[in-house]
């Protein structure tokens, strides 16, 4: 294609040279440039260009003169620029041929040794006062300089934009940041609060250059101090072109195109690996939807370690700013696995949680894969947003049949124990994830369910949790443990003196004697008809317990009369009536207030 293409510019500028050149005089000297063939005159090229006059030298002997010039820059139309100017024919010096220019009077020696004001002063006198103070035409030259490398960096042509393009826009931030200088009421100056700022021209203008030249030239921006907002907002419009838009890549739906044209795929991946390496270093430069997405494709087109690791670091410096969709990486090259990546979420967790660890890591001698350092320990805050998106992503993967237990118990415990304040987001997970894999043995169920504090169950999560046929039988007893236990706690909170321990240790007995008598479905229903026996058991506490506030006052009026020894045998003889699990005390009772309180009790059970 490209040699096809050269053939017919030659072809077009052979066609245009007999335009211009002497007709009356007859051609002494052929030129051949790639392929084509141009009859000119010695004279006007020798007086110009030393190349061409040595090799006129060289052939003076032979019959004829045909030259040939191989590896010109810039092909049979530089070549045409250079002999109308040796043949003094006016032209105009563009942005679109000063390269070219520059280039081709180098290669032919079009300097003023041979001859003044010649092609290489005029082109570079172009480049130095009329394209390095314009940005846009930088640019352009800088596209045109795509073809003509080595020679155009050798001749610093590349330097000289790149060096302008980066000047100019530190100048244009600076100039934008006097703009928004504003007196404050206290006729001090500060700056003004907007809420968004204005995008600099070359953020766009840029993505048009080769991924070569312009990694230069974000890495001579960055020297010169220009914001990592700026630049990160180029490196997204650089990605959204190079990527996103040409091959649609980033499709979080479509897992077919998971298979990359081999194609194109060394080129996307310089170019994912070029802009991780080109990111800034400090937080929230680019949105974290935009670093999931350079994940995402660095693991679609495997790119190197480090760029995913880069990726992985700054994604779990911020991962307190995810979203669900951002976790669900599609593992794209290994069929019969999982459907997601859990292994890169995996170490994205052991990162945000350790990323005080890793600062020494970070700092290199080579410099790369660096994000902002010194970052403190995750935030109470932090680790409460982080530990609800990570349970909604073990929700969202644990349907899948082929994800191992390994694994899933591996993600959820990444966090620390204190992350999670409400363990239902996690029972919820488990709970699917028993369903999905229903064959699991009772020992690995035993296994992921002691992941699961059953004491941070809400208690809708907790009822559901003790009518659970999923859950192990240990995990119910527990269930209803804690149940319980809440329940006596909040009875007896107002009654410090009232150790709440018998009523446990009873309760254990109870379940464990049952438990050794009976089948594991029978167990389960005695527990179930337990519950109810102990909450009919709790309201039968709460009438006692008025009892025995009405027994205190009668103690109250009989306390002056009493002597101290009689004091402490009637407030021995009360007290027993308060025996929270047998019912002698109470019923053998002969005081008018436990009398009442059977009453009362038998009332309760008949509406219960």
């Amino acid at each position: 294609m490209d040699k096809h293409h050269h053939q017919q510019m030659a072809k077009s500028a052979r066609q245009r040279c007999s335009e211009w050149v002497f007709r009356d005089v007859p051609s002494d000297i052929i030129i051949e440039v790639d392929g084509g063939t141009f009859s000119l005159h010695k004279f006007p090229l020798v007086s110009r260009s030393g190349r061409i006059r040595k090799l006129v030298a060289e052939h003076r002997d032979s019959h004829g003169s045909r030259i040939e010039l191989q590896n010109l820059p810039g092909g049979a139309e530089s070549f045409e620029l250079a002999a109308q100017f040796c043949y003094g024919i006016n032209f105009e010096i563009t942005a679109a041929n000063v390269a070219q220019l520059c280039c081709v009077s180098d290669y032919l020696e079009m300097t003023e040794e041979y001859s003044k004001n010649n092609l290489a002063s005029r082109a570079e006198e172009y480049l130095r006062s009329v394209v390095c103070k314009n940005l846009e035409m930088c640019i352009e030259v800088l596209q045109q300089c795509e073809s003509l490398l080595p020679l155009a960096d050798e001749l610093n042509i590349i330097t000289q934009c790149i060096d302008a393009i980066a000047s100019k826009a530190c100048v244009e931030q600076i100039a934008s940041s006097f703009s928004r200088l504003e007196y404050s009421s206290s006729g001090r100056l500060q700056m003004s609060k907007q809420t968004t700022c204005e995008r600099d021209w070359w953020i766009e203008d840029l993505s048009v250059l080769r991924i070569d030249l312009y990694q230069k030239v974000i890495t001579a921006i960055k020297c010169r101090g220009v914001r990592p907002e700026s630049i990160g907002a180029s490196l997204v419009s650089y990605a959204e072109r190079e990527l996103i838009k040409k091959l649609g890549l980033w499709n979080q739906t479509n897992t077919q195109s998971s298979q990359v044209d081999p194609v194109f795929g060394d080129h996307e991946r310089l170019v994912v690996e070029t802009i991780v390496s080109l990111l800034p270093v400090e937080k929230f430069a680019v949105p974290m939807t935009f670093l999931f997405g350079m994940l995402r494709t660095a693991v679609m087109l495997d790119c190197s370690v480090a760029c995913r690791l880069d990726l992985e670091r700054r994604i779990g410096s911020q991962l307190d700013m995810a979203t669900l969709d951002d976790l669900l990486i599609p593992l794209f090259r290994h069929a019969g696995e999982t459907l997601f990546d859990v292994d890169t979420i995996h170490r994205i967790l052991v990162n945000f949680c350790q990323r005080d660890d890793s600062d020494e890591d970070m700092d290199d001698d080579d410099g790369d894969s660096v994000f902002e350092t010194g970052s403190p320990l995750p935030s109470q805050t932090s680790l409460f947003k982080v530990s609800k998106l990570v349970d909604n992503y073990l929700a969202e993967i644990a349907p899948d049949a082929n994800l191992k237990l390994g694994k899933f118990m591996a993600v959820a415990e990444s966090l620390p124990a204190h992350a999670r304040t409400l363990h239902d987001g996690l029972y919820r997970a488990i709970d699917i994830y028993l369903k999905a894999h229903q064959n699991l043995p009772e020992q690995e169920r035993r296994k992921l369910c002691k992941l699961i504090d059953f004491q941070k169950l809400s208690q809708e999560a907790g009822a559901h949790a003790a009518q659970n046929e999923r859950l192990p039988l240990q995990s119910i007893v527990q269930v209803l443990y804690h149940e319980q236990l809440r329940l006596r706690n909040s009875l007896f909170s107002s009654y410090p003196d009232n150790d709440p321990k018998p009523m446990h240790q009873s309760w254990r007995i109870n379940s464990g004697a049952r438990s050794a008598a009976m089948s594991p479905r029978d167990n389960y229903a005695s527990l179930r008809r337990e519950n109810r026996d102990l909450k009919l058991e709790l309201a039968r506490m709460r009438m006692r317990l008025n009892d025995l506030e009405k027994d205190h006052v009668y103690m109250k009026r009989n306390l002056e009369r009493s002597t101290s020894r009689k004091l402490l045998s009637s407030f021995s003889k009360k007290f027993v009536k308060l025996n929270i699990f047998g019912h002698g005390s109470s019923r053998g009772s002969t005081s008018p207030a436990s009398k009442q309180s059977l009453r009362s009790e038998s009332r309760f059970t008949e509406r219960t």
